[in-house]
């Protein structure tokens, strides 16, 4: 198919955006990377009165580190995370996530900022956003504001942005020394959304038992969703296997609105969830030095 009709605008500066994004209200999108939202105008699930392309806006593309977070512009590739020091030294967990997002064509126009926004239940960078705290810092004509992953993903295709709103930056928390952190999913082939994923950050404390545990899931629900009573089956505890495994048993119970199709079912889903939090545990544990 075809996209319907639309306008398109290329502003120069952030304000020229928001100011288009203002004008237009819920009738404009701003097209980013575009491997989400490109096809979605051609089968006609999107269909915007107008297209504000971010591709000129200076400063949308850089990645920094600041305040013990790094602070990653929206506009900053995909393939870049997998590859920059900065990532890999201070939020590894992102650069290994990152290796499943599509494949590299993908990667290379595919952005953080427009992943985040776009909210696919069944997409990485929600669920690491999520188990690290991100914040995500979100500007308009009307200001700016920050929000934290917690709060910002509704449901699927679904966030807290508002009209006029453009998702700008986001900042992940570096991890602590001697995290550890595991990223586990199930799909058709590689590349594929995942049926079930998990992300998980441990951190052991100086008595040898698990001071901090993150367990975020994505591709089993309507968004992603912290794993709370895996990760508080895990604090206090010595990590073995035995305990990995009993914790793990509990993630299916996190899933309130399960996601069926017709690649996997609601059932196939809660089955493998506690497969997946188990790999993602014992890999991050390892790192750990459980």
């Amino acid at each position: 198919m075809k996209p319907a009709a639309f306008a398109y605008e290329r502003p120069g500066t952030l304000g020229e955006a928001l100011e288009a994004l203002a004008r237009h209200g819920s009738d404009a999108r701003p097209l980013a990377g575009g491997q989400s939202l490109v096809p979605m105008l051609s089968l006609r699930l999107a269909r915007p009165a107008l297209l504000v392309d971010l591709g000129r806006l200076a400063g949308l593309d850089e990645l920094v580190v600041r305040n013990g977070a790094v602070e990653i512009g929206a506009m900053v590739r995909q393939r870049r995370l997998e590859r920059d020091p900065l990532v890999t030294q201070h939020v590894p967990v992102l650069a290994a996530a990152t290796r499943y997002v599509g494949h590299p064509s993908i990667r290379n126009r595919g952005t953080v900022g427009g992943s985040l926004a776009h909210a696919d239940p069944s997409a990485e960078y929600p669920a690491v956003a999520l188990a690290v705290d991100a914040e995500m810092v979100v500007r308009s004509a009307r200001g700016e504001r920050t929000i934290p992953a917690r709060d910002f993903f509704l449901g699927p295709f679904t966030t807290t942005l508002a009209e006029g709103e453009l998702l700008v930056a986001i900042r992940f928390p570096a991890l602590p020394a001697g995290a550890g952190w595991g990223v586990e999913e199930i799909a058709r082939r590689h590349g594929d959304f995942a049926l079930a994923g998990a992300v998980a950050v441990l951190e052991r404390g100086p008595d040898g038992t698990c001071s901090r545990a993150s367990v975020a899931l994505f591709g089993v629900a309507t968004r992603p969703l912290r794993a709370t009573a895996v990760e508080q089956a895990l604090v206090g505890r010595v990590l073995d296997s035995a305990t990995l495994r009993e914790a793990a048993a509990l993630a299916a119970d996190a899933i309130d609105e399960p996601l069926s199709d017709v690649h996997g079912s609601a059932t196939y889903r809660r089955q493998v969830t506690p497969v997946v939090v188990r790999r993602a545990l014992e890999a991050a544990a390892a790192r750990a030095g459980f």
